[in-house]
């Protein structure tokens, strides 16, 4: 199993993402065990979203951050395959110009939005900064976990696909966050695919996140909620 002292050259990546997915009888064997791990977080992530605020809801919260840990820890592979090794640097700069480059689009989308009035909502530096952390833990979320069980099971562009659906479904029902985040999806995944580290693309998360607060009013992003908070958000 390869180290995550390794460096990380595009051929490193492609090795180490051949030993995540594994042969034909590594996947009969962890398939099951795999599918469980997603069907179950993706349900209780779903729960908690749609779920009004309240012991059920931080029930359902606390219950998939325990799963996702645990299933983590029990799971079959590297802190490479993972993601949360060192982070390349050639990797990391396209990674950021990609964010760099969306993040560039948004005013100019949210000017072409019909309904895009009122103000929008500017975040302070410290909350800005937690929600770097939250983006961050997205990104583990998405890549470290869904991503890495779906390319054990799929090949790696529909696994891109898959994990991408996923998480733009977890945004419904904003219209904005739903066709960003599965557009930020695929860029995001097939990131993780070629240079294999969720750190620049947490970094690169936030910008494509806080860029978009700025630029479509709360009568659009609903101050960025999704499921019920969503649809019980009033001005």
């Amino acid at each position: 199993m390869p180290q995550a002292s390794k460096s990380f050259s595009p051929a490193w990546s492609s090795a180490v993402t051949a030993e995540a997915r594994g042969g034909p009888s590594d996947k009969r064997a962890q398939g099951p065990v795999l599918g469980l791990h997603l069907a179950v977080a993706y349900g209780l992530i779903e729960a908690g979203v749609w779920t009004p605020w309240g012991r059920l809801n931080t029930a359902a919260i606390a219950l998939a951050t325990l799963w996702i840990l645990c299933a983590t820890l029990a799971g079959p592979f590297s802190p490479a395959q993972l993601g949360i090794a060192a982070p390349p640097a050639k990797g990391s700069g396209w990674i950021l110009l990609g964010g760099l480059a969306m993040a560039a689009t948004l005013p100019l989308l949210s000017a072409l939005w019909s309904n895009n009035s009122g103000p929008a909502h500017l975040l302070p530096f410290r909350q800005a900064m937690q929600y770097l952390i939250w983006a961050l833990v997205q990104q583990f979320i998405l890549q470290s976990f869904f991503y890495v069980r779906l390319e054990s099971l799929l090949s790696g562009r529909w696994a891109v696909l898959g994990a991408a659906g996923l998480f733009a479904a977890v945004h419904i029902p904003s219209p904005v966050l739903t066709v960003g985040s599965f557009v930020g999806g695929l860029f995001f995944c097939e990131m993780f695919r070629r240079y294999r580290n969720i750190f620049p693309l947490g970094l690169a998360h936030a910008l494509l996140g806080l860029a978009m607060a700025a630029s479509f009013s709360d009568a659009v992003l609903h101050h960025m909620r999704v499921g019920v908070g969503y649809l019980r958000f009033h001005p």
